[in-house]
């Protein structure tokens, strides 16, 4: 029998002021309530119909989005059992980067569902077990759901129609610009061996002004800044990288000069000059045409790079400059010197161009395959330029799924309604109480199609019979949600070419059912008293008056 731990009769044991709640009423179900809560937020985001969240963080910045990845990030949840949740699905962001949402959604539902059979008066034990069954069982008839593959992720056309459903979730009546730019931009730098796609091989830089529809794929990489000096066009460049400001070097200890008289003064700084003159003079005649910093450029350096005709630009990310390494072939230099012949990078057109009102600065390679595309989004707002952001950043990842696996099953909530009549026939044959965590299990992954049929306006309660009715007329599991519909209608999801990739609602399954069953398994929360020590003053709303 396991040890409980009395309220009353050992207040000795903790630390006054711990907190002990236990049992189904005090744990169990408070925990669940706290998830719904949490699903409840995100669950009208879901889908091409999904709603926009206005959060404001901590630092009063604004996301206006309905990636649910950014939500619950900005949201700060701090209630350990919803935490797990969040866990999840940064989880699923980290190693799919798409279906966040879904995995909130289902953990939330599943949850939900064992909330009724702990009422009816089921032990967690044997709900746990009994959803462990399905969970097994789900995943292996997912595999038997897959209707297509991608067989040659460099094909334009195979890739469109994955990444036209992962960007239609997020941005609808866009997916189609969007769509192109994504493949555009994963072509450019797709490898031979398509396994060693790399994500950071497509940038994105926004530019506000304009419309999505003026976006547009640049070969090579784009900054958003002009050159430093007067210089603002290099073709076939040598190109040397420095991570060290250009400029005179600072002495580490500091020291006092004594100058008797103008002479002196004169002859002071002329010995730094000359040192940096014969520097750049060394960059021009190795045959440096383009100089980029990752940190400062001093006037005096700018001096002999306008002298000596040379393009000087600063990039201030280190990741991006990286990148642009990785573009130009070229070795980062700690050091302001000139680069030995393998550490000089190379690239076609480096030029100044003007998008909008902004000035931008383009590497670009035209003969060779780029190991990098830019996709220069344009849009009205900064919120809009980074929910297209997000849109592109889904429709890359997915192509990264794809290449490692490349089945696909149907979209739309097809999927998960095929599941669902699958697994309750699974429930029926199961004997003893695991039958009853099956079906809940079941019905709980019919929370998909339910939610895209009520975030498109439906009345869910009449979509579904009709959804359920078409799968059990047809065995091909393809009938989904039509959110274009007017007559709570089903489609046929393969025809209307909306597809899901199965690694990743696979990921996103298994990760929704074991956040559930993680949270099912706590009996006991004990919290410890917060950490004492004086709160830090905060400020008054007149602060900055006398």
């Amino acid at each position: 029998m396991a040890l409980r731990i009395p309220k009353a009769s050992a207040p000795q044991l903790f630390k006054e002021g711990y907190k002990l709640l236990q049992g189904v009423d005090e744990a169990v179900l408070r925990n669940i309530s706290a998830c719904r809560e949490l699903t409840e937020i995100t669950r009208t985001s879901f889908g091409p119909n999904g709603r926009n969240k206005m959060v404001i963080n901590h630092l009063e910045k604004l996301f206006v989005t309905n990636d649910a990845a950014t939500i619950i990030r900005e949201l700060e949840v701090v209630h350990p059992a919803a935490k797990m949740i969040v866990m999840a699905s940064q989880q699923q962001e980290t190693e799919m980067g798409d279906a966040t949402n879904l995995v909130v959604v289902l953990a939330g539902e599943l949850l939900k569902q064992a909330e009724q059979l702990l009422r009816v008066g089921l032990h967690p034990s044997e709900i746990v077990q009994g959803y462990e069954l399905a969970s097994r069982k789900a995943e292996e008839i997912l595999q038997e759901l897959s209707v297509d593959a991608v067989s040659n992720p460099a094909d334009r056309s195979q890739l469109a129609k994955v990444v036209r459903s992962a960007v239609a979730a997020k941005q609808y009546g866009l997916e189609d610009v969007l769509t192109e730019l994504v493949v555009d931009a994963a072509l450019t730098v797709m490898p031979k061996n398509p396994s060693n796609f790399n994500v950071d091989s497509v940038r994105v830089v926004k530019v506000m002004g304009a419309n999505a529809f003026d976006s547009r794929v640049v070969r090579g990489m784009v900054f958003g800044r002009e050159p430093e000096g007067l210089v603002r066009k290099a073709t076939e460049a040598k190109v040397a990288v420095f991570s060290c400001p250009l400029d005179i070097s600072q002495t580490e200890t500091k020291g006092t000069v004594l100058i008797h008289n103008a002479e002196e003064m004169l002859n002071f700084s002329r010995g730094e000059e000359v040192s940096l003159e014969r520097t750049f003079k060394e960059l021009a005649e190795a045959g440096v045409k383009v100089l980029v910093t990752g940190n400062g450029i001093g006037e005096l350096a700018l001096h002999y790079v306008n002298r000596y005709n040379m393009l000087a630009i600063k990039v201030l990310s280190k990741f991006d400059l990286r990148r642009l390494c990785r573009v130009c072939g070229a070795t980062a230099l700690a050091r302001l010197g000139v680069p030995m012949a393998e550490e000089m990078g190379y690239c076609e057109v480096v030029e100044t161009l003007e998008i909008g009102g902004d000035r931008v600065t383009v590497f670009r390679q035209d003969a060779e395959a780029t190991k990098t595309a830019t996709i220069v989004l344009r849009g009205a707002t900064q919120n809009q330029l980074d929910d297209l952001e997000r849109a592109v950043d889904d429709g890359v990842n997915v192509i990264k799924a794809i290449t490692k696996d490349g089945r696909l099953v149907p979209g739309a909530g097809a999927t998960e309604a095929e599941l669902t009549k699958r697994l309750l026939a699974f429930g029926e044959k199961t004997p003893g109480l695991n039958q009853h965590a099956i079906k809940k299990f079941a019905e709980a992954l019919e929370v998909v199609p339910r939610t895209l049929a009520e975030n498109a306006g439906m009345n869910a309660t009449e979509f579904l019979s009709r959804l359920h009715a078409a799968h059990h007329q047809s065995e091909a599991g393809t009938a989904g949600v039509d959110v274009e519909s007017e007559t709570n209608g089903t489609l046929d999801a393969v025809e209307h070419g909306i597809f899901d990739v199965l690694s990743v609602k696979q990921s996103a399954m298994g990760l929704a059912a074991n956040t559930a069953l993680t949270i099912l398994r706590v009996d006991q929360i004990i919290m410890s008293k917060p950490a004492g020590g004086p709160k830090p003053p905060k400020n008054s709303q007149h602060w900055d008056e006398d």
